[in-house]
């Protein structure tokens, strides 16, 4: 029976102790939010990339320590809201080591895992993205409201439509990578969500949850309330499917063939299910400027085919 030793200095303790709370961090990661903050005379900065050193100091220092730090954005405008909404002074490190914990708490985070501020904070400034995102979706759907006739939740009836289609496209798209983007009109600008998915024979799809959660539920909110929008994929074939097999002159693993190159599909929203677009509905979809309405050029090596046939389930008697 192995047993472990246990400190019996208090400090040494402590210090034990310490590595198994894990703290949280909330980063004022561009100028302006830097600016806004320095109108409190408690918060202790002045310059905006000194302060970037020293929170990046402080968030490897724990680290070395053993210590989980979870690291969120810190929103000055957020932030006076949360006081104002607790009677809170925010003029007060307190003030903000609460709004912190909040953030850690309820919004868009990553784990510190060591790595510079400048790779840290693109990751961040990404997820707080699909955080809005998937708000804004979810309250969307929330206007589903109820079928009139039935009484179903139609914000749970075009969820689960929602995850039917994308079964239904990674289906249809077969082995490879896939890099699918839905896009529905509400608001300016659209609504997006990015989905990767990675496709092996007799395998099941390799999706991130968070990431597939997001994407159905936007599509779910463009089904639900019958929205404009779409589904772009552009796949990548397995490059194991490229080889041959001629032990003699290949017996690790085989000789390559010419690779081809990514395929770029679509498919329109309509009638609360994605319909495939032609391969030239495509090519206008994928080389047009979307601000402008300019062309842009094809990319090399690139092919623009039309979307796959998805089948739809049987559609309810009084609803999608």
């Amino acid at each position: 029976m192995t047993t472990t030793s246990r400190p019996t200095d208090p400090a040494a303790a402590r210090r034990r102790l310490r590595r198994e709370m894990p703290s949280a961090a909330a980063v004022l990661a561009d100028e302006r939010d830097f600016t806004a903050m320095r109108r409190y005379t408690s918060f202790p900065f002045d310059d905006h990339a000194g302060y970037l050193r020293q929170m990046e100091t402080l968030l490897r220092t724990l680290a070395a320590q053993g210590v989980l730090t979870t690291v969120g954005l810190f929103d000055p405008a957020a932030y006076a809201q949360y006081c104002a909404d607790r009677s809170l002074d925010p003029d007060r490190p307190d003030s903000r080591s609460r709004y912190t914990a909040e953030v850690a708490r309820t919004g868009a985070t990553v784990t510190y895992d060591g790595e510079p501020l400048t790779q840290l904070l693109p990751l961040l400034a990404a997820e707080a993205d699909r955080q809005a995102t998937w708000d804004h979706a979810t309250a969307l759907l929330t206007r589903a409201g109820r079928c009139e006739t039935c009484g179903t939740d139609l914000a749970h009836a075009a969820f689960t439509r929602a995850g039917q289609a994308v079964q239904g496209l990674l289906d249809a798209l077969g082995d490879g990578s896939h890099h699918l983007v839905c896009s529905i009109a509400a608001g300016d600008p659209p609504l997006l969500a990015v989905l990767h998915a990675g496709c092996r024979p007799g395998a099941r799809p390799q999706l991130d949850e968070h990431e597939a959660l997001i994407f159905c539920t936007v599509l779910a909110a463009g089904l639900a309330l019958r929205t404009p929008g779409g589904i772009v994929s552009r796949s990548t074939p397995d490059p194991a499917d490229h080889t041959t097999g001629d032990p003699a002159t290949h017996p690790a693993h085989g000789a390559p063939r010419d690779t081809p190159g990514d395929t770029v599909r679509g498919w329109s929203l309509r009638d609360a299910w994605p319909h495939a677009l032609s391969a030239g509905e495509v090519f206008t979809a994928y080389c047009t400027d979307a601000d402008s309405g300019e062309p842009v050029p094809p990319e090399p090596g690139v092919s623009y085919a039309p979307g796959l046939p998805v089948t739809p389930p049987p559609d309810h008697p009084c609803h999608p």
